[in-house]
């Protein structure tokens, strides 16, 4: 339970997240002089903190790492006055001013809410998978398939986002392969047909990978496949490892409160407002199509500003 001078502070605005989004709301609100409270999330980050060389990002000509960026990120907001904790919302009450949330087992309480929490990849779970995320495993075609340029990759899934992610890999592999467990697709009917008019993606169905090579050289080499029928094995080599299975965004606690989408993304009108006044959502946990980190960055601008014409509104 909270002490009574911890249920007693009400802070102007908490920000949920450290990815590009939260962050850029943290500097923007901060700069402001709301001092918001940033909660670290689930994955502090979010996922640039997972990935190697962004080179997409404006103003880094050479590129930047990943990880940098976020930290140089958080070092400004912090410079602005944002202050950081850890944790992640566990729980939320949205129904009532002040907002509340509980993280690890503590109240924090808000009169404003920046839900930037992002969506998680879903992965493999194979130990090698983990190990060579950034040196060959992305979930990201659009931020890694440019260092490919030349060499054979690999796509895996039988969604939409497989469809996407190989049809934009032919611009630089030399082959696609997409390798799913099953031989029937979940793709949309159009997606499925231009995947396979394609002459540079290749298919491989009844099948899942079993490993990832080599973990020892930080790089990808080549796959152990199995056969999901006979369970016959075999590697392939490659260069990289897409997964398009999809991401799943953070925003459990807010289920009930909040409108979201079937796959759980939080619905917002004028870019970053959500159904709840007082409660704003921007990058990945409210964008499904573009997840990039700019944009991601510009709805966290949105957000932070819309909060700060949400409290001014209301005298504070």
């Amino acid at each position: 339970m909270a002490s009574s001078q911890q249920q007693s502070a009400v802070e102007d605005v908490v920000i949920l997240g450290t990815g590009c989004s939260g962050l850029t709301a943290a500097i923007y609100a901060a700069r402001a002089g709301l001092r918001p409270l940033v909660v670290d999330g689930h994955e502090s980050g979010g996922q640039l903190a997972l990935t190697t060389l962004v080179e997409n990002f404006p103003g880094f000509p050479e590129g930047i790492q990943g990880p940098e960026l976020v930290d140089n990120m958080r070092q400004q907001a912090a410079r602005f006055g944002a202050r950081f904790r850890e944790g992640a919302a566990e729980e939320a009450d949205l129904s009532a001013q002040p907002l509340s949330l509980t993280v690890q087992g503590e109240e924090i309480r808000t009169r404003s809410l920046i839900i930037a929490s992002g969506a998680s990849a879903r992965w493999l779970n194979l130990p090698s998978e983990k190990a060579l995320i950034g040196h060959g495993v992305s979930s990201c075609a659009t931020c890694d398939g440019f260092f490919f340029k030349g060499k054979p990759v690999i796509v895996v899934g039988g969604g939409d986002s497989a469809m996407e992610e190989a049809m934009f890999l032919t611009r630089f592999a030399t082959a696609v392969t997409i390798v799913h467990r099953r031989d029937q697709f979940r793709a949309s009917k159009i997606m499925l047909e231009r995947a396979q008019a394609n002459p540079k993606i290749q298919w491989i169905t009844n099948a899942e990978i079993e490993e990832i090579l080599d973990v020892g050289k930080q790089e990808v080499t080549a796959v152990r496949l199995r056969d999901t029928g006979d369970g016959r094995r075999w590697e392939m080599p490659i260069a990289a490892v897409f997964l398009g299975i999809g991401h799943v965004p953070n925003a459990a606690p807010f289920a009930g409160q909040l409108e979201r989408d079937a796959e759980g993304y939080l619905k917002t009108r004028d870019y970053v407002l959500t159904s709840v006044p007082g409660v704003f959502a921007c990058g990945d946990v409210q964008d499904r199509r573009y997840r990039q980190a700019i944009t991601a960055a510009g709805t966290g601008c949105m957000a932070a500003i819309e909060a700060e014409r949400y409290l001014e509104a209301r005298g504070h």
